[in-house]
């Protein structure tokens, strides 16, 4: 297809945009008046999506074929504008959920038909109705979505096969694979992440495992659909567990929502059949997964044959806000709100008093004990007024504790040998740590207990991991499950850190020290950290990330730049599962 026909095509779409965005133009002045979105909720249930058009008269197979990846980006409706691209049996048949292609951008495509004129056959001949094309589309591949939502990087050159046929006069595509194929710059438009939440082993906690879905306002069907009759992604299932057995299932394809903000959920009849204990931990998990999501409910409610299905909730346990920044600043250990310094009972004279310089800090979720490590990078616990050493092998990382207040430890040269170590002071190999690793340079344990996160080697090249944490009934840690690569990256990890439940926070040790946040189960983003930064801190919230700066300045998001909060701190701590 000619550079003048594609400018054709993409001014006819221009000027339609235009058209539309003209009839919007001005306030109403008229007509009731109409509940907004609450204050501080996402824009739920709204589509701001890219607007798209139908197939144009008289446009050969490339441009059809152009024309449909164009469209097949906006998925109102049931991506009825991109299957008016198709034949008749193709739009009944074509499934755009199975998977999604993430490509660098759709200016780098190239379309080649084996039809040198579009308006002809192979033999010259102009085109009549039964007539087909072949269009191969070539695109640089930098992640996908599969049929389940789930988030992987797939960087290479990657094609689509179309086969276009002549009917009525016009191209329209009569062979196309399922899925779509959407460059990253819109990416984020048209798809978001929705967090669906699974029990940890325990039944105590809930964990997140992201999924990525088009922004439609039949987002609460979908997620619904996902977490009854789905299951975890491979890497979490050894963590984690459902509350939906498997015979229990969706009654139907819809889950509305009423005025009052009840998701209403049909169940076959075999929830009928349930224990109440198992009802409770259902509709905890499907609310949690809504709410988590961004979807304004206030609570679900089960039915069976349209009858209401009685089911209660179930207390988790839950992530402590954030109280302040911990730090030792002038001589003293403790959590820092509004300029003052809070010691901490039992921990904070100890660390004080260790001997030698302190180069680490993590505390306890209930800030009973800190893990901490000296100068001479052996690891200690601090708590209960006592000092104990943990780990004094050689080359160990920074510690991390766990919600059961076990240590992490492990040299940076030898991953196989992760250990974790309770109060008793008694070291637990963790069996299967990154078993193709030769080096590790941080991890970190999230809030849930139920992930570990490390920044490791694997064949020479830097990774970010995630990994399963296995437990016995006791909540010892046992054994890692399989590895899940998240990333690669440029330099080693300086810091490591959990952002909210389900990103990381990195410091890397590249030429320029860059901050990356990474989402676990999806894309992540690079920028550039405060001059000298050299180490940094979570938070329960992605927007809380802190960094220490080499002259004592803690820095923090503010907008689009860094802001300096406070000076004169000399160890920018951390708090488990942060």
């Amino acid at each position: 297809m000619t550079s003048t026909t594609r400018r054709t095509l993409r001014g006819l779409a221009i000027a339609a945009v235009a058209l539309l965005l003209s009839a919007c133009t001005g306030l109403p002045t008229t007509g009731d008046v109409q509940r907004g979105i609450p204050l501080g909720a996402p824009p739920e249930g709204q589509d701001f999506l890219p607007l798209a058009s139908g197939p144009v008269d008289g446009a050969g197979p490339e441009e059809i074929v152009e024309g449909f990846m164009e469209a097949a980006i906006t998925p109102a409706d049931n991506w009825d504008t991109a299957r008016g691209f198709l034949t008749p049996e193709l739009a009944s048949t074509w499934r755009p959920n199975t998977g999604v292609s993430i490509d660098v951008s759709a200016a780098t495509r190239s379309f080649t038909s084996n039809l040198e004129d579009e308006d002809e056959d192979e033999d010259g001949e102009e085109a009549d109705d039964g007539d087909t094309a072949d269009v191969r589309v070539a695109f640089d591949q930098v992640a996908s979505i599969d049929a389940t939502g789930a988030y992987s990087e797939a960087f290479g050159a990657s094609n689509s096969a179309f086969v276009v046929v002549r009917t009525k006069g016009q191209w329209r595509i009569a062979e196309a694979p399922d899925g779509v194929v959407i460059d990253e710059s819109r990416f984020s438009r048209v798809y978001d992440d929705y967090a669906l939440q699974y029990f940890d082993q325990t039944w105590e906690r809930l964990v997140p495992d992201v999924r990525w879905f088009p922004r439609r306002v039949t987002v609460a069907t979908t997620i619904a659909q996902s977490l009854i009759g789905g299951a975890p992604s491979p890497w979490l299932d050894p963590a984690v567990q459902s509350a939906f057995p498997q015979e229990v299932q969706l009654a139907r394809d819809s889950v509305p929502i009423d005025p009052d903000q009840i998701a209403e959920v049909a169940l076959n009849r075999a929830a009928l059949s349930l224990e109440p204990t198992t009802l409770a931990r259902m509709r905890t998990q499907l609310q949690a997964t809504l709410v988590s999501a961004g979807v304004q409910i206030d609570q679900v409610r089960f039915t069976v044959d349209g009858r209401v299905l009685e089911a209660g909730v179930v207390e988790v346990v839950t992530d402590t806000a954030d109280a302040g920044s911990l730090v030792v600043k002038d001589g003293t250990f403790g959590m820092l709100v509004g300029g003052e310094i809070t010691p901490i009972p039992g921990v904070t004279d100890q660390i004080l008093n260790a001997g030698q310089p302190v180069t680490a800090i993590d505390v306890s979720a209930d800030s009973s004990h800190a893990a901490v490590q000296l100068i001479d990078g052996h690891v200690w616990l601090a708590g209960d007024g006592g000092f104990d050493e943990l780990d004094a092998r050689p080359s160990l990382v920074r510690p991390s504790m766990d919600p059961y207040d076990y240590t992490w430890s492990v040299p940076s040269n030898a991953p196989a040998s992760l250990q974790a170590i309770g109060s008793d002071v008694a070291p637990q190999a963790i069996a299967n740590a990154w078993p193709d690793a030769s080096a590790v340079s941080a991890i970190r344990v999230s809030a849930d207990g139920a992930r570990v996160a490390a920044a490791v080697v694997i064949g020479g090249e830097r990774w970010i991991v995630v990994s399963s944490v296995i437990r016995d009934e006791t909540g010892l840690p046992t054994e890692l499950g399989p590895t899940e690569p998240l990333a690669q990256l440029d330099g080693s990890a300086v810091g490591l850190v959990w952002l909210g439940a389900d990103r990381l926070g990195l410091l890397t040790d590249s030429a320029d020290r860059m901050v990356v946040t990474q989402v676990v189960g999806g894309p992540g983003a690079t920028e550039v950290a405060p001059t000298d930064a050299v180490s940094i801190a979570g938070s329960r919230a992605a927007t809380g990330l802190r960094v220490l700066g080499a002259d004592g300045a803690v820095f923090a998001r503010t907008g689009s730049a860094w802001s300096e909060s406070i000076t004169g701190v000399s160890l920018l701590a951390t708090r488990a599962g942060h």
